[in-house]
Parts: C-alpha cells; sequence; structure tokens
C-alpha cells in the first residue's frame, strides 16, 4: 500500500507573519472553507489569545462545519514558571476548542539557553509536561520541533532528546522544523534517518512531518526530500507566503507529491481546485498573482516560440510536464515577436477566424507583428489589440469612426488645487462629424470622456463600457523624458474583459492608441452578437 500523506496548511497562521499580507476574520474564514474544500487535512487558525482578531476567528469557526479538514489551533509550550494547569497559553488552545492543536517547543541549545533562558533539562520536562496536559483533552496532538535541523547540526544528542520528550508527553506527529531556512537539500535525508533510527530506538510508531521555510530557496526540494525519506506530513502555506523569504509552498509541493511522486493524499482527489485556491489567497490578501508561479501560474503553461507552439499542437507533452487542466490552470499561447504560423493560427481558431498557413494575410500579420513589436508593442497583456491587427490585415474589421484631430489643455491657475483638464475631439462616423470636448481627472480620462461623447450618439451600448486599469511602463530610460512609453488599458462590459495596447514617445499618444482599440473592441463585439 502506498504512503499517505498528509498536507497541513499554515498560511492563517505563519502565512499572515509575512510583509505586507493581512486578512479579515472574515477572509480567514473564506479560506478556511477553500483548503476544506481544496482536501487539506490540517488547517492552522492561528495562535489563540494572540491577539483579538485570533479570538473572534476561532470563536466564529465553532459555527462553521469542515467537510474533511481540521482546524488546529497554534501556540508554544507552558511557560517555565507557570505549572501547566495554570498557563495561560494552554488554556486559550483549549478554549479553542478544536479537534487538532499543535504547540512548538525549542530544539536547539542556543534558543533554550539565550531565548528562555532556562536549563536544557528544564525545556525538556516544560515540553513533556505541555504535551500531557493537552493530550487528554484533543482529538489530534502534534509537536513542532523549532529549529530542529539546526539544533540536530550544533548538538545532536539533545536535539532529540527533545523529541523522546515530546514523545512521552503523547504527541502523535513530529514535525522538523527549518525555521531560520538554511538547511539545503542534501542535508534533510541523512538527518531524517537519524531521526527514524531513534524512534525505533524508542519502540515509537510517532508520525514525522517536516516544516521548512525558504530562506536558502530550498524549501520546496526539502520537501519532497522529506516526503522521499518517510515524512507523511508536510506542512506549508498557499503560493508560499510566509515571515522573511516565506514558507515551503503547498501549490508546488501538492500536485509534485501526488502527480510526480504517486503517493495518496486526500488532496489528490480534488486537486482541480488547487488554481482557485491560489488565486483566491492572493486577491483576499490583495496582493498580486505571481504568474511565473509553477503549477498555478499564468505562465506555467504559456508557449511563446514558434517552433515551440507548433509542437504543443501536436502533442502537449512535448513542452508541459503536466496536463495544465490537472490543477485547475489552462494552456496559453502567447502572441510576440518570437511567434511563428502556429502561434497566429491558434488564435485565428480562438477568434473564430479562418486562416490557413499558406494566405497571404499569413504573412502579413507576421511581418506586422514583428515590426510593431521591436518598436515597443506587446500583445500579451492585450489580446484585443492583436484580434484587431489580424482583422485588419485580413479585411474583415469595419471602420466604426474615423478620427479627425483631438486636443488635450492642461491648465493650471493656482499652485495649491489641481490643475483642470480639458479634451477636444473631432470625428466623423459614416460621414457625420462629431466636434465634442470634456473636463476629466487628467489628460487619458478626458480623452476617453471626450471620445465617448461624440460616439454615443451612435452607439448607445458604449454607455455599459468602462476602464478599468491602466498601466504605463517607461521602455528605456535612457532617453530621459523622451522615452518611449508603453500604455496598457484594461476595459469591460457587462459580459467581457479586454486588454489593449499604445506606444509612443508621447504618453498622451500612447494612451490615445489604446482606448480607440479599447472602443473599436467593445463596438466589433456588439455587432458580431447583433449578427
Amino acid at each position: 500500500m502506498s504512503q499517505k500523506i498528509e498536507f497541513y496548511d499554515t498560511t492563517l497562521r505563519d502565512g499572515t507573519q509575512a510583509e505586507n499580507f493581512d486578512l479579515s476574520v472574515g477572509d480567514k474564514i473564506r479560506i478556511t472553507r477553500q483548503l476544506d474544500k481544496l482536501g487539506i487535512d490540517f488547517i492552522e487558525g492561528g495562535w489563540p489569545g494572540s491577539n483579538p482578531k485570533a479570538v473572534e476567528y476561532f470563536e466564529q469557526m465553532k459555527g462553521v462545519e469542515l467537510k474533511y479538514a481540521k482546524l488546529s489551533a497554534f501556540g508554544s509550550t507552558r511557560h517555565f514558571k507557570n505549572p501547566a494547569d495554570k498557563d495561560q497559553n494552554l488554556q486559550a488552545l483549549l478554549a479553542a476548542k478544536t479537534p487538532a492543536i499543535t504547540i512548538f517547543g525549542k530544539s536547539w541549545d542556543i534558543h533554550v539557553h539565550d531565548a528562555l533562558r532556562i536549563k536544557l533539562e528544564d525545556n525538556l520536562q516544560i515540553i513533556e509536561d505541555s504535551l500531557a496536559y493537552l493530550r487528554p483533552h484533543v482529538q489530534h496532538l502534534i509537536y513542532d520541533a523549532e529549529h530542529f535541523f539546526d539544533g540536530f547540526k550544533k548538538n545532536r544528542e539533545y536535539c532529540l532528546a527533545t523529541l523522546g520528550m515530546a514523545i512521552r508527553g503523547g504527541a502523535e506527529t513530529l514535525a522538523l522544523c527549518d525555521t531560520n531556512g538554511g538547511t539545503l537539500p542534501h542535508e534533510i535525508g541523512p538527518i531524517i534517518e537519524q531521526v527514524k533510527l531513534f524512534l525505533a530506538e524508542q519502540g515509537s510508531d510517532v508520525a514525522i512531518g517536516i516544516h521548512p521555510h525558504n530562506d536558502s530557496e530550498t524549501a520546496v526540494a526539502n520537501a519532497l526530500i522529506g516526503v522521499a525519506s518517510g515524512a507523511t506530513q508536510v506542512q506549508g502555506t498557499i503560493n508560499g507566503y510566509g515571515e522573511r523569504c516565506g514558507n515551503a509552498n503547498l501549490t508546488s509541493i501538492i500536485p509534485s507529491v501526488v502527480f510526480k511522486m504517486g503517493l495518496e493524499a486526500e488532496v489528490g482527489k480534488n486537486i482541480k481546485n488547487l488554481y482557485s485556491t491560489s488565486r483566491l489567497v492572493n486577491e483576499l490578501a490583495n496582493l498580486p498573482h505571481n504568474r511565473y508561479q509553477p503549477y498555478v501560474g499564468e505562465s506555467a503553461f504559456a508557449h511563446k516560440g514558434g517552433v515551440h507552439v507548433n509542437a504543443v499542437r501536436r502533442n502537449p507533452v512535448t513542452y508541459e510536464h503536466i496536463v495544465p487542466e490537472k490543477v485547475g490552470n489552462v494552456r496559453r499561447i502567447l502572441i510576440s515577436e518570437q511567434s511563428g504560423k502556429s502561434n497566429v493560427q491558434h488564435k485565428a481558431e480562438k477568434y473564430g477566424l479562418q486562416l490557413d498557413a499558406n494566405d497571404p494575410a499569413m504573412a502579413r500579420i507576421i511581418e506586422e507583428l514583428k515590426s510593431l513589436e521591436s518598436k515597443g508593442f506587446q500583445y500579451e497583456g492585450a489580446e484585443a489589440s492583436f484580434e484587431l491587427l489580424m482583422r485588419k490585415a485580413m479585411g474583415n474589421h469595419p471602420d466604426f469612426f474615423t478620427l479627425k484631430g483631438f486636443r488635450v489643455i492642461n491648465n493650471k491657475h493656482r499652485m495649491d488645487t489641481s490643475p483642470l483638464t480639458e479634451a477636444t475631439i473631432r470625428l466623423s462616423v459614416d460621414g457625420n462629424e462629431e466636434h465634442t470636448a470634456s473636463m476629466g481627472e487628467g489628460p487619458v480620462n478626458a480623452l476617453d470622456r471626450a471620445m465617448r461623447k461624440a460616439l454615443l450618439r451612435f452607439y448607445p451600448r458604449l454607455e455599459e463600457m468602462e476602464l478599468i486599469d491602466y498601466k504605463v511602463r517607461v521602455l528605456s530610460g535612457q532617453h530621459g523624458t523622451s522615452a518611449k512609453v508603453r500604455v496598457l488599458v484594461e476595459s469591460r462590459d457587462k459580459s467581457t474583459q479586454w486588454g489593449t495596447v499604445g506606444v509612443s514617445i508621447n504618453i498622451i499618444e500612447a494612451s490615445w492608441q489604446a482606448l480607440v482599440d479599447a472602443i473599436n473592441y467593445k463596438l466589433m463585439k456588439d455587432e458580431q452578437e447583433a449578427s
């Protein structure tokens, strides 16, 4: 029978120690439900009593039913001066009324001397006392051996003795922690083998867990080697959030364990939820998604080079190590100056266009694409602009309006007030000329308003379109304020969201290009729906 692996998530406690990472109580409950849906075995909710938010979370969780996951409260061994039944930390853990409790203790003698400032034998005693006190009151009892690997390398005998006391206290799992994140992969296996020998000598069948940090960029590797060496519980966080450089990234570890190592885990039954779980945590923490993240990043299964795309279209295994849909992700074919016919054909199919590899339009599209990208255009985040480019090259994109001219004026009357911005525009629709002006919050907003004002009489559905994101990137700083800029605009209506791009040495001109494409795409889409 294959080894079954437990996954222990500490995003809600260890993850929230990351810089700029914060969650409300409501956010934490939503993530808890999602982790339960994913099939995580243990969810560490926080340190009860450490702050009002933690108290409120555990109180509210008493009314939340989890289908599979076990909620765990986290805390430390008792204070040396307090008996276990009088220790406020241990009492708070019990008051949380969770099916699991995880407590940590010191494994490294330097921490006993310098942090706790007690004798080595006293530390052994508080480990056993704390666990023994909790054991009758909880279903699952986990011991986190803090700084275990550093402690083992400095004082092996004492470090193992702390595990012995945790076993005597009743721990069912010993999680070996690389708290400072400085242990390298080649060190993990031999140390775990020594721990297994020690447990055998003790006659103990207690489970081994692994809790790596990422300060040496090896947390995922350390976790996988830990599993290969016999650890049956992996502790980590979604997207690798955590103090300093972060914790072991479960979104990388989980699919590696399930698909690469072929080990049994409850999360394997629901692993299609991995991508959505990763995104939810980022959204609730109000942090950007890491597009380059393995398995769950937007670029994880993105193909750009023409040779690669051609091979992937024939057989995805040529450039993909797993099927992206297994983790809830999707394959993406990118358009760039490296693109060949295969990329363009793939996009044509996506847009519902009939484009043969030998069609003269194909050569025109590729030539235009490479020319534009050499000037700084980029279409990975602006597929609407690329679809318009393709349709123009194929001759099936109508002209919805013609620009006659525009002017933008910034006027600042007083230094203690914001400048006034006005845009004036002249355009024609089917020979009917419009000449309008509009004020705005800056030149781009004023241009956007003036253009819509001129077009609404002809295209009323523009009313439902809105600009939701606007990004400017300086393409080369060597020319100072005369440098070329690229503007990316994100727009949406009631049903769709799309991106467009513009490039110029003039930021107003670049913005205009992106705005025109955004409106043209909206009008084209509406026309297609009406036909």
